[in-house]
């Protein structure tokens, strides 16, 4: 009887020391590696959420750029990290096309990692210069046809979603466009406003601006619908390019393994900071909507965009190695 009950009793034991340490969670700092240099857009929504969570919780939170290679640097930090819930990834839905251009890489994307919230989403504007003598999406496909390798068009860098978005417009218009990487976002908008590209797919907070200004004219936003944000510019399809779709996101991902019940209280905490009134004002002033939902709801969009993005490669040859 006595050794019959070792096993039970190591078993409760062992539940009673797993609900004690979610329980205790976080207990100690937190580290938040961003796999882009310092300033981007992902540290700009990432600040505000680990400020609440800092409130909440009690515990400081680290936020550390790791940017290179395309995010992998950053990204392979957290896969090959302890799944205890200490040290997160904070990423952009660039996360989804690395597998797609990279042969070799030092982690698998859709099995070393656990998604835990999208915290945002939004759409991309389709911008050009005014020199190219073009106001709508049918127009500009109308003037690149016959200008095969002649215009050039801007993005933060080889495999970031304005370079697949890019890609995505060229296989379906059908047209011969030339891309150019930048090392990110604010070097790409400054040319583009110098006339040295001709156009861009970026963020509402990237381009709008410029276009209020004239500097650059907004040709189309790239989700289904036309965006709250900016309901006088049409969508893709209105302007003149039925069934193109790409959206942005920005979320957080832990390594693979980590404990149901810490993805569970990060995804509730997580959810109850996105609903807040003032951070809602703030994401949308950046251009993009609170999102938050289930831990499974964002693991289907990382599955849905891996997939996505791998027929884009495959049909555009875009590679980044």
């Amino acid at each position: 009887m006595r050794y019959a009950l070792v096993p039970l009793l190591l078993a409760v034991a062992a539940a009673s020391g797993n609900a004690f340490a979610a329980d205790a969670y976080p207990a100690k700092p937190m580290r938040w590696v961003i796999p882009y240099p310092p300033g981007g857009p992902v540290d700009v929504v990432a600040r505000p959420v680990a400020q609440k969570l800092t409130e909440a919780w009690g515990q400081p939170i680290v936020l550390d750029a790791r940017p290179g290679a395309g995010t992998i640097i950053g990204s392979e930090m957290v896969a090959k990290s302890a799944p205890d819930g200490y040290t997160l990834l904070l990423t952009s839905a660039g996360h989804a096309v690395v597998p797609s251009i990279y042969s070799k890489l030092p982690f698998d994307t859709a099995k070393d990692f656990t998604p835990l919230s999208q915290f945002v989403s939004g759409p991309f504007i389709l911008a050009v210069h005014p020199s190219v003598p073009v106001k709508t999406v049918r127009e500009l496909i109308a003037f690149a046809k016959p200008r095969a390798g002649q215009i050039l068009y801007a993005s933060a860098g080889t495999g970031s979603v304005n370079h697949m978005s890019g890609e995505l417009f060229k296989t379906m218009a059908r047209i011969d466009i030339v891309h150019v990487p930048y090392k990110g976002g604010a070097p790409a908008t400054i040319d583009l406003v110098g006339g040295h590209v001709a156009m861009m797919f970026h963020s509402i907070v990237g381009v709008f601006p410029y276009v209020k200004t004239g500097r650059l004219r907004a040709l189309a936003v790239t989700t289904p619908k036309r965006s709250v944000l900016v309901p006088d510019i049409p969508n893709m399809a209105e302007a003149g390019l039925p069934g193109f779709e790409v959206e942005t996101w920005y979320g957080a991902l832990g390594p693979a393994g980590l404990p149901r019940d810490i993805v569970d209280k990060l995804s509730r905490e997580f959810d109850r900071i996105l609903k807040l009134p003032e951070m809602s004002e703030r994401f949308h002033r950046q251009g993009v909507e609170p999102t938050g939902g289930a831990p499974e709801h964002f693991g289907a969009r990382i599955a849905s965009d891996i997939a996505k993005w791998a027929k884009v490669a495959k049909e555009s040859g875009a590679r980044a190695d």
